[in-house]
């Protein structure tokens, strides 16, 4: 009887330490990510969520341990290398020019041109290939400022998408935007992650989007990882509630059979 292939290992913790100015953030962190999931960073305010992201992209340096990328140490990487590799989509993306929908898509590109290179007819193509699929075409030359938000954020990934990167890293995407759009906009990454069989990671802070969309997810606590496994495994109530503090409701959707959570209001102490 053949043995089960084991999956590739897309990012790798190994016993990773990180402090801002001596303050612990992370301690210990030891966290395996398969390549072509859809994985969850989930935790309160605070946990570290940015902080893991930040060094999977080499923006930060572990204090300890190691973190890898492609089972490849994340520094030992040339920076131009890897931004071909992982794309980022921040909490935050501010501009100093008014630059157009398609001149910030371009700036997807800029890992693959040499230093000072100009748009190639190449990166144009992506580019548009990149708008197209997150419904952004028509908007090309519309400056960014006139956008909504949930026009602003799809721009944002269609940069990340440029890049053509195999591993796809978002820090709270959905985040200041209504509910149509939170859903559209995942269900816009899962397709694509589908159909490209990139990896996503994702920091997330809607327990719900996370039951939904992800296949694997890691719950932050205290500095480390509290629990990491299957949406089953980890999104539980006594692991919610050990980890946030409060009492959550954990059902299932019966139209999707997604996990349902639901915060748990005190009940009003009765009259006397």
């Amino acid at each position: 009887m053949e043995s089960e292939s084991k999956e590739e290992t897309a990012l790798e913790f190994v016993d990773t330490t990180f402090a801002y100015d001596s303050e612990p953030v992370l301690s210990g962190v030891n966290l395996q990510i398969e390549a072509g999931r859809f994985f969850g960073l989930l935790g309160p305010n605070g946990s570290g969520k940015t902080t893991l992201l930040q060094m999977l992209s080499g923006a930060i340096r572990a204090d300890s341990g190691a973190v890898k990328v492609l089972g490849r140490d994340v520094n030992a990487w040339d920076r131009r290398e890897l931004a071909r590799l992982v794309a980022v989509v921040p909490q935050r993306f501010d501009l100093a020019f008014p630059f157009t929908v398609q001149e910030v898509v371009l700036l997807g590109r800029v890992p693959h041109r040499g230093p000072l290179a100009l748009d190639r007819p190449g990166d144009l193509e992506v580019a548009r290939e990149a708008m197209r699929a997150v419904e952004v075409g028509h908007l090309a030359g519309r400056r960014m400022h006139e956008l909504s938000g949930g026009e602003f954020k799809r721009v944002v990934v269609a940069k990340a998408l440029a890049q053509q990167p195999r591993i796809l890293l978002l820090d709270e995407p959905a985040a200041h935007l209504d509910i149509r759009h939170q859903v559209s906009l995942y269900e816009l990454i899962e397709d694509i992650r589908r159909r490209t069989g990139f990896t996503v990671v994702s920091a997330m802070h809607d327990l719900n989007l996370a039951a939904a969309y992800c296949d694997r997810v890691a719950l932050l606590s205290q500095k480390r990882i509290a629990r990491a496994g299957s949406v089953e495994e980890v999104m539980t109530y006594r692991n919610l509630r050990d980890v946030f503090g409060t009492e959550i409701y954990v059902g299932v959707n019966e139209l999707t059979g997604h996990r349902l959570f639901t915060p748990m209001a005190k009940k009003p102490e009765a009259e006397a």
